[in-house]
C-alpha cells in the first residue's frame, strides 16, 4: 500500500472539499496509532465533520495551511473515498434546491404551529436554525 489518500483538518470558515473521514465508512488506517495520535495532537475525533480525506491525486485541493497526513488505503477504500469526493451532478444538486425551496416556502405556518403547540420561541431558533428575530417577528 502507498499512500493514495490525505486526511486533513479543515481550516474554520473554510468551503467544505473532500469527504466527511465518518462518511467514507471503516477504514483500516483508521485505527492505527499514527491516525489515533494526529487526531489526539490536533484535539479532534474521527467523527468532526472538520476531518476531511481527499484521494491523492487531489492533494493541490487541500489548503496550504492546513495540517495534513497521508494514508494508504486498499482497493476498495480507494474506490470509496473517489466515490464520497465525487461531485454531484448538476440534476442532484437542483433536486437538493429544489427540496430546500419546498421546506422553507411554509417555514412561517410551521413556526405559527410550534407556538401554538407551546414550543418556545428560543427553543423553535435552536431546532431551525432561524434567527430568533424572525421568529419574534412572527409572534408580533
Amino acid at each position: 500500500m502507498a499512500d493514495d489518500a490525505f486526511l486533513f483538518l479543515l481550516p474554520p470558515r473554510h468551503p467544505r472539499i473532500g469527504a466527511a473521514l465518518a462518511t467514507v465508512g471503516a477504514l483500516e488506517c483508521s485505527e492505527t496509532p499514527a491516525v489515533h495520535g494526529w487526531l489526539q495532537a490536533h484535539g479532534v475525533s474521527a467523527s468532526s465533520e472538520e476531518i476531511r480525506i481527499l484521494p491523492a491525486e487531489a492533494e493541490m485541493f487541500i489548503p496550504q495551511d492546513a495540517e495534513r497526513l497521508p494514508v494508504p488505503l486498499s482497493e476498495e477504500e480507494t474506490l470509496r473515498v473517489q466515490q464520497e469526493c465525487a461531485p454531484q451532478s448538476v440534476t442532484d444538486m437542483e433536486s437538493e434546491l429544489l427540496g430546500f425551496r419546498d421546506a422553507t416556502q411554509e417555514w412561517e405556518a410551521l413556526v405559527h404551529r410550534a407556538l401554538t403547540a407551546g414550543i418556545p420561541a428560543q427553543r423553535i431558533a435552536q431546532l431551525t436554525g432561524l434567527e430568533p428575530q424572525d421568529i419574534a417577528r412572527l409572534t408580533a
